[in-house]
């Protein structure tokens, strides 16, 4: 790709990392530089809270509004209902109104950390597609929007075909989203002059659809722009650790889990993350990434540092370094770590150690917990934990336990009362 952008914009997207591909680059760097762009990236209500996975896209999303431009968030309060086919192996469970709502409710705290809303040209927008979805008139809809849909074409997209191809079901109501998520773009188009839609690049055949729908409609000219589907240098999905989902949500993954999150990054994801993840300078974030050894571990605190105080804050950011320090650089005990409190019935006549290992998160089941103790992986209290058979009685607990699996990992137990 040799295009060389004119806008802000474009030019933050490709020098830092965020471009998979886009529609018409150069007519839409020229839209850019000529006045207020509003663009949007839809968010399914399929859970209470984003994860990490997402974060890309709200960087996006930021970084379109720090450089003149006005960002809308969708909220899929209508398209949850239908479930996204895309690149899924089976249907997603349908959830109640009720649901949907408490979903959405949880999912919009994040994102006035990142983007500014109110009543400005730039400021950002909050809207749900519940609002123009839930009143349509079957008969209407497909005599006006579903006759400029080919079903040949949407059986060709890759998201359909690799389902069919594995000979997988795919219910007609998901096979409807892809109309559903062309129809917002035009409405976002027709309400709000929204001209580009942003997601992740296993979203292109449905933004390109409504591109497409919307030039048909309402002859106007609209762009897509995808961000690649990232994972981490040893393959993983970007968003899973080994505890599961990294969530945005401060109830769901405390700010030290999520301090914790990024400084496990590996050596070769460090430049690469700061570069999307941080608005550092692209040459710092090159040269923090180009460090080796030891130093790497300061540009790993430094992501942490800077991914989590743009989510929870200066405070929540420094304690979570400071509890690092005090955990790894004096082998103490920091408030902050993720903590199991054990009631006296949890606790009864004693728990075995494998059993504290799973309910702390360290390990997911107890067959992973003795071959971590097999390995020498395990410590308690910073020493060596060498018997799997070990059980922990209400005296051992009479001050907070602390576990470690390796050097980066570890929680408290506590007895309550």
């Amino acid at each position: 790709m040799t295009y060389h952008p004119k806008s802000d914009f474009m030019a933050v997207m490709m020098e830092r990392g965020f471009l998979a591909d886009c529609t018409d680059y150069q007519s839409l760097d020229e839209a850019l530089i000529k006045g207020v762009v509003p663009a949007y990236i839809g968010f399914d209500a399929t859970a209470t809270s984003l994860h990490v996975g997402s974060l890309i896209q709200i960087m996006m999303l930021r970084w379109l509004q720090k450089t003149g431009h006005k960002p809308i968030t969708l909220m899929g309060g209508g398209t949850t209902k239908v479930g996204d086919p895309s690149f899924r192996a089976d249907e997603r469970p349908l959830l109640t109104d009720d649901k949907i709502n408490e979903n959405i409710a949880g999912i919009k705290k994040v994102f006035s950390a990142y983007i500014t809303y109110g009543e400005g040209e730039t400021d950002a927008l909050m809207l749900n597609n519940a609002e123009w979805l839930e009143g349509l008139n079957y008969l209407e809809f497909l005599r006006d929007i579903g006759r400029h849909f080919s079903v040949n074409r949407m059986l060709a997209f890759e998201s359909v075909k690799s389902r069919l191809d594995r000979e997988q079901s795919l219910s007609f109501l998901e096979f409807n989203y892809m109309i559903l998520q062309a129809y917002d773009f035009l409405e976002l188009n027709r309400r709000y002059g929204c001209a580009l839609q942003m997601g992740g690049s296993d979203q292109w055949g449905n933004i390109v659809n409504g591109i497409d729908l919307t030039r048909r409609v309402i002859d106007q000219q609209i762009f897509g722009l995808t961000s690649p589907l990232l994972t981490t240098s040893d393959g993983k999905k970007m968003g899973k650790s080994q505890d599961g989902a990294v969530w945005l949500n401060a109830d769901l993954k405390s700010p030290y889990e999520f301090w914790q999150f990024w400084r496990n990054t590996t050596d070769a994801d460090t430049g690469k993350f700061l570069k999307l993840y941080t608005e550092l300078p692209v040459e710092e974030c090159n040269r923090l990434g180009a460090l080796e050894g030891s130093e790497i571990n300061e540009a790993k605190i430094i992501l942490a540092n800077e991914v989590t105080r743009m989510l929870h804050g200066d405070k929540a950011a420094a304690a979570a370094a400071a509890t690092a320090r005090e955990v790894f650089e004096k082998g103490g005990v920091g408030e902050d770590l993720p903590t199991v409190a054990l009631s006296a019935a949890d606790l009864g006549d004693g728990i075995s150690i494998v059993q504290l290992i799973v309910k702390s998160g360290l390990a997911k089941t107890g067959k992973e917990a003795k071959r971590l103790i097999a390995d020498n992986g395990a410590k308690i209290d910073d020493k060596p934990l060498t018997d799997a058979g070990l059980m922990l009685k209400a005296a051992d607990l009479a001050s907070p336990v602390k576990l470690s699996a390796g050097k980066k990992r570890h929680a408290l137990v506590t007895l309550q009362g």
